[in-house]
């Protein structure tokens, strides 16, 4: 009984320490350091005044009986985030290509699995417009399809996020992907110039409804 009870009692305190020792520290906890809320000013052309003009466009916007924007389970909707730079003329393209990924990955480390990608422009004359979201010929997706298939793929990206509307229908192809994939677009968004390349979490917080259509939505950056 004796032996019994010292292999009870040295197990538990084995357990208790293996615990303690994976504990995040206070520092771990606090190290984001302020929020930055990346939702748009009022859409001045929406119906309602107060509306937004970052919306979300959900897998069901692009195939039907795929997650509308309130079907989107909430694990995807908190990820790492990562903010790559499109100097349209820098080099010459309106697109990140897959060069430009690898460009990015080597300065500042492999893209985290599952995260979602933001789209900063360094010269965006269009933001100055007040174009409506409801526009949606403003622009092409500012992802070139092969690059965005790799991120889908090999990095698990999980949405993407640009500042101005987006037009999906130019490309059929990378819009089925995109619903296949899980895969959302926030646009219309703002204040990417107050995040780091690296190390801020987004959380995205559409309507729940179950409309497949475009839904307002709130994004949030936590940033260290």
């Amino acid at each position: 009984m004796r032996i019994r009870s010292f292999i009870i009692a040295y197990a538990l305190v084995l357990a208790i320490l293996l615990f303690a020792d994976r504990r995040p520290s206070s520092k771990q906890q606090d190290r984001y350091s302020h929020v930055v809320d990346l939702t748009d000013a009022q859409n001045e052309t929406a119906p309602h005044a107060a509306e937004s003009r970052t919306r979300i466009i959900a897998p069901g916007k692009l195939i039907p009986g795929t997650w509308a924007a309130g079907q989107i389970p909430a694990e995807r909707l908190v990820a790492p985030l990562v903010v790559m730079d499109l100097n349209a003329e820098q080099h010459g393209s309106p697109q990140i290509s897959l060069d430009d990924i690898a460009a990015w990955e080597s300065h500042h480390g492999m893209i985290p699995q599952g995260a979602v990608i933001a789209i900063r422009r360094a010269h965006d004359v269009l933001r100055t417009n007040a174009l409506s979201t409801n526009d949606m010929s403003a622009r092409p997706f500012p992802i070139a399809s092969d690059a965005a298939q790799f991120l889908m793929d090999a990095r698990y990206t999980i949405g993407f996020a640009v500042e101005t509307p987006v037009n999906l229908t130019s490309d059929r192809t990378l819009a089925r992907q995109l619903a296949l994939h899980g895969s959302y677009v926030v646009e219309g968004t703002a204040r990417f110039t107050s995040l780091p390349a690296t190390g801020s979490l987004i959380i995205v917080a559409p309507a729940r409804n179950k409309q497949p259509g475009e839904t307002a939505v709130r994004i949030l950056a936590m940033v260290r």
